[in-house]
């Protein structure tokens, strides 16, 4: 499994593109909104992976609750799987806590599904499908 991304959540999209531009250097993709998640997001490329700035698309949104709880910061990581249905079945069927049971629509025109925290160690797991 090879790491796809870090999302990172963020107050404020385009001051926070310009800080990671200045630090990655390249360009960022376009904003875009991800309603099934209730994000704007963009993409920067690290290397071989790639960073996701993550901002809240309303007081609601499960990033907007992270921001007020704990500010900025790391919010999760992602990992590339070529079916996030059977991946979430399989941690399922561990007995592993997962938040989706099946895939759900995500950026990029991916289907994505995320592991509750406590699945591993307190840590945000995406599973995002590569086509």
């Amino acid at each position: 499994m090879q790491l796809d991304h870090v999302g990172i959540a963020v107050g404020d999209l385009k001051r926070a593109t310009e800080r990671w531009q200045l630090l990655l250097g390249g360009s960022a993709s376009a904003p875009e909104e991800v309603p099934s998640n209730g994000v704007r997001v963009c993409f920067l490329a690290a290397g071989a992976t790639h960073i996701e700035l993550l901002e809240p698309l309303g007081p609601e949104s499960t990033i907007a609750k992270f921001l007020e709880k704990r500010g900025e910061g790391i919010h999760h990581l992602a990992f590339a799987v070529t079916n996030v249905d059977r991946t979430l079945a399989e941690l399922a069927a561990r007995g592993e806590r997962v938040i989706d049971r099946t895939g759900r629509p995500g950026s990029r025109g991916r289907r994505v599904g995320f592991a509750h925290p406590a699945a591993f160690g307190g840590v945000l797991v995406e599973f995002v499908e590569v086509p």
